[in-house]
C-alpha cells in the first residue's frame, strides 16, 4: 500500500512522488515529506490539557460558557458525550449537549474524560 499522502491544497488523491517532493496533478502544488508530516500535526486537536481528542470521544466543560444569542449559560464541569471534530473551522468540536442540543465548542474550552 503507498503512504504517498493526498494534497493539502486540494486534497486530492491523486499524488505522486517526484523526487523528494510529492506533487498533485490535478493543482500543480509540490511540497516536501517534512511539510506533509507537519501538516499531520496540525490536524491533532488537543483539549486544554494537551491530550488528544479523537471522534466519540466524551469532554468535561472546563470553563461557564455563554450560548451566544441566549440567556444561557453551559456550567464548568458540563460532560458531552460522542463529540465530532471539525478541524477546518474556527470551533472545532461539533457535538450535542443534554436540554441544550446541537453546539459548537473550542477545543481549548474542554478536557477528555
Amino acid at each position: 500500500m503507498s503512504t504517498i499522502p493526498d494534497c493539502p491544497e486540494c486534497h486530492s488523491t491523486y499524488s505522486y512522488a517526484n523526487g523528494p517532493l510529492f506533487t498533485c496533478p490535478d493543482c500543480a502544488h509540490e511540497w516536501s515529506a517534512e511539510e506533509s508530516a507537519a501538516a499531520a500535526d496540525a490536524t491533532l486537536l488537543r483539549d486544554a490539557h494537551g491530550n488528544e481528542l479523537n471522534h466519540g470521544d466524551h469532554i468535561q466543560l472546563i470553563k461557564d460558557l455563554k450560548v451566544k444569542g441566549t440567556p444561557t449559560t453551559l456550567k464548568i464541569g458540563t460532560k458531552v458525550k460522542n463529540i465530532r471534530l471539525s478541524p477546518d473551522s474556527d470551533h472545532d468540536i461539533d457535538c450535542k449537549i443534554d436540554g441544550i442540543g446541537p453546539m459548537k465548542l473550542k477545543s481549548c474550552f474542554v478536557k477528555k474524560i
